[in-house]
């Protein structure tokens, strides 16, 4: 073989070496670049769900409190009927003990 074929084919072999390094690299750079890309968009599903949640969460707060004021309504209605009843009774409950104090 020639001198020359020989440095042809030195050549050759050389630019085939920086290709495969340029094809490595890219193929390096397209899988970064694609796990960098995966993680932004689990990063922002993370932060949309965190933001459902909180507004779900806030969402039930809001109903169990309107639900505790409801109760408490309903509860001061009742003592109120309660009161009401007894404030009733009081007279009669006054007479019999005195019916009884003084009857005997």
């Amino acid at each position: 073989m020639s001198l020359e074929a020989i440095k042809q084919v030195t050549e050759t072999e050389e630019q085939a070496k920086a290709a495969l390094a340029e094809a490595q690299a890219a193929a390096k750079k397209t899988v970064a670049d694609a796990q960098k890309a995966g993680e932004e968009k689990l990063a922002a599903a993370l932060a949309a769900a965190e933001g459902e949640a909180k507004a779900e969460l806030e969402r039930a707060e809001a109903r169990a409190a309107e639900k505790a004021v409801l109760a408490q309504a309903e509860t001061q209605k009742a003592c109120e009927a309660m009161k009401t009843k007894a404030e009733g009774r009081l007279t009669q409950a006054v007479d019999f003990i005195v019916e009884r104090v003084v009857g005997n």
